[in-house]
């Protein structure tokens, strides 16, 4: 509702991305001590004005007393008022009048004129009505700011992923250890079992599985040798590699997706909201309701004071204290309803806007799956039963961290197996996994290794399963084949559940994946997905978005959790991070699923749709009351002698107030 955009603009520009963050908490620090400052002086602001004291019937008056007034509110008018003026002069400056303009004219055309009473020139004082008006004005800027405080992190974030020292191998083959900055290309670095990959370049020799999920969103860690390419920022997995350093500082990956996630950032508009629009019709019609008001009264005759006096009521009455409640308040009430309901809601505009989503965009790995591997299927050769192969399969692959062994693992346990102890244990690097169970030679191993033994096996059904994209694993028991286990990303109970009720509120559902095709049609199928798009590389993936935004001509929500998600969740209307996901989607997104359930999907737009209603119903309860109240400031009944004194308008005043406050209070879900 405030003038975040342009403070934000100018930050941006000034102090890089670090400041940001500190410098919205400062700013919400100051409104509440502008805030509470204004407030205490207030209260003597009102003892001592005329007007208070008149409809208290009582009076304090003394010699000097409106000099001490005027002192007092020229305090609260320069610093309380001050974020509003400012405010007021960039608003101006871009030509778009909104809430800040509004309540500056209120308070400066009160100052100026209750100033001029004081010296003589006017009538009556609106000392009290300038200071209440600048207290409620901080008072809802600063409620609103400190739900907004989730300002971005995210390229924080990104740079975190990248590992800051590396291992260098000298000419004469010694290690030490450098700070990743100083590597230059053609630098021989070695890679550890379990390390971050310190920059993007080749192998140069070494053979291990390196888990890139984070980054392009492929679920199945990748088998890399001397020749391939590695990552920086993916994780190793078991073997030791030497890479000879291929880009370094911003031509790696990361950093283009760094830059990516910035550009969709900044080109996100700044969807002005509700209440400033509100705000700035209330400001033309204040303009022109005062200058009628002004003409009418010097045609008819009157005196030009008093013409002046009804003018300047009708300017101060149009800035209705209730409207810089009516948003701030309901804002506070969905914001700690969602937090309860586990979404964390990040960015205030984006949120509001998704009310008019018409599609959900899916990542598939960790969002609609639970990103990590089931067994889908067995079978068995011969007169070998599902429990025989898994008995002996299970406690082979108990030794092993890969992601596909934790799958056979868990299956044993579902199916109550306990694991056998087992001898001579040794991975077969890019083949498998080797032990000895029960006096028995087991072998865990990939189809590739069993066609290299030329072992026979029934075709038709290993086909099936992997043009489901399933991952199988063979297993052979003192070299006879026993058994195929077909692995998969388990799908969420959850997804197929949010994808109907899309459905039924007419939002498409589209999945989006670096996966592959088999797999992401395989998931597609089983949740009823209106649209998929498969293979698409991480840098694809928010021009993909942008697709949908202009060809389709859809407002498009992304729900993803991984660095690559990031750009898209940045480009996206709506930018939805799974909890579970890396830090990077989370500070890209606009609101985050803490409990990682697709649901809460369908959830947010329920939110958000509510959250928009109350707040039309509270700015027509703020709005709709200086509406009523303008013609009779100006005097439309004047000469029933109907006059709307201010001290009514100061009651009418804190009734819309009141009922703005518990109309927000009553948003549910």
């Amino acid at each position: 509702m405030s003038n975040h955009s342009h403070h934000h603009k100018e930050i941006d520009s000034h102090e890089g991305h670090h400041g940001h963050h500190d410098h919205h908490a400062h700013m919400v620090e100051d409104f509440k001590k502008r805030f509470y400052i204004s407030l205490i002086f207030t209260i003597p602001i009102l003892i001592l004005s005329p007007m208070i004291q008149m409809f208290l019937s009582v009076d304090w008056r003394f010699t000097g007393d409106l000099y001490i007034l005027f002192a007092l509110s020229t305090f609260v008018f320069f610093y309380g008022g001050w974020p509003f003026l400012t405010g007021a002069k960039d608003e101006l400056k871009d030509r778009n009048p909104g809430m800040m303009t509004l309540i500056t004219l209120a308070i400066i055309v009160a100052y100026v004129y209750s100033t001029a009473a004081v010296f003589g020139f006017a009538e009556n004082d609106f000392f009290w009505e300038l200071a209440t008006l600048v207290d409620i004005m901080l008072l809802g800027h600063w409620i609103e700011m400190r739900s907004v405080m989730g300002a971005s992190k995210a390229l924080e974030e990104l740079a975190k992923l990248m590992p800051s020292e590396a291992h260098l191998i000298d000419e004469d083959g010694n290690i030490k250890e450098v700070d990743v900055t100083e590597l230059k290309h053609g630098d021989h670095v070695l890679v550890k079992p379990g390390e971050k990959v310190p920059v993007d370049g080749q192998i140069l020799e070494g053979k291990s599985t390196i888990d890139e999920s984070m980054l392009t969103g492929e679920s199945v860690p990748v088998d890399k040798e001397a020749g391939l390419e590695a990552i920086g920022g993916s994780i190793n997995g078991e073997g030791s590699l030497v890479i000879s350093v291929m880009k370094i500082g911003s031509e790696s990956y990361l950093s283009q997706v760094i830059t990516l996630v910035k550009e969709a950032q900044e080109s996100k508009s700044r969807a002005q909201d509700l209440a400033n629009r509100a705000a700035k019709w209330l400001f033309y019609g204040a303009l022109a309701a005062g200058l009628i008001t002004f003409l009418i009264w010097t045609s008819l005759g009157y005196p030009v004071s008093f013409a002046m006096e009804r003018m300047v009521t009708v300017l101060i009455i149009a800035c209705p204290h209730a409207l810089g409640l009516a948003a701030p308040l309901v804002v506070a009430v969905s914001t700690s309803i969602a937090a309860k309901n586990g979404l964390l809601i990040r960015n205030r505009a984006a949120f509001e806007g998704a009310r008019n989503i018409e599609a959900v965009v899916f990542d598939k790995t960790g969002t609609l799956t639970k990103g990590e591997f089931g067994v889908t299927n067995i079978y068995t050769f011969g007169d070998f039963s599902e429990e025989d192969v898994i008995s002996y399969a299970a406690p082979v692959e108990a030794q092993s961290q890969h992601p596909l062994a934790k799958g056979v693992t868990r299956k044993a346990d579902e199916m109550g197996i306990s694991l056998h102890r087992v001898e001579n244990f040794q991975s077969l690097t890019g083949k498998g996994l080797e032990g000895t169970v029960d006096g028995k030679q087991v072998l865990v191993v990939s189809p590739g290794y069993v066609k290299e033994l030329n072992l026979e096996f029934d075709n038709v059904q290993f086909d099936k399963w992997s043009s489901e994209g399933k991952t199988v694993v063979f297993t052979l028991i003192d070299s006879k084949l026993a058994g195929m286990i077909a692995l998969a990303d388990i799908v969420r109970e959850t997804a197929v559940d949010a994808i109907n009720k899309l459905k039924e509120m007419n939002v498409k559902s589209i999945m989006l994946t670096g996966d592959n095709v088999k797999v992401a049609h395989y998931v597609g199928v089983q949740l009823g997905m209106e649209e998929i798009f498969a293979e698409v590389l991480p840098h694809e993936k928010s021009e993909k978005i942008e697709h949908i935004q202009n060809v389709e001509r859809l407002r498009t929500a992304m729900t993803g959790d991984g660095v690559n998600d990031a750009p898209a969740l940045a480009k996206a209307d709506l930018g939805i991070a799974v909890g579970a996901g890396t830090d990077v989607a989370i500070e890209t997104a606009d609101v985050v699923l803490v409990k990682s359930n697709p649901l809460d999907v369908v959830n947010i737009i329920r939110l958000s749709r509510a959250t928009y209603r109350k707040m039309t119903q509270n700015l027509w309860w703020a709005a709709g009351y200086n509406i009523l109240a303008i013609p009779l400031a100006a005097g439309a009944l004047y000469k029933f002698g109907i006059v709307l004194s201010p001290a009514v308008g100061a009651i009418l005043m804190s009734l819309s107030t009141v009922i703005v406050a518990i109309n927000a209070r009553l948003l549910k879900i």
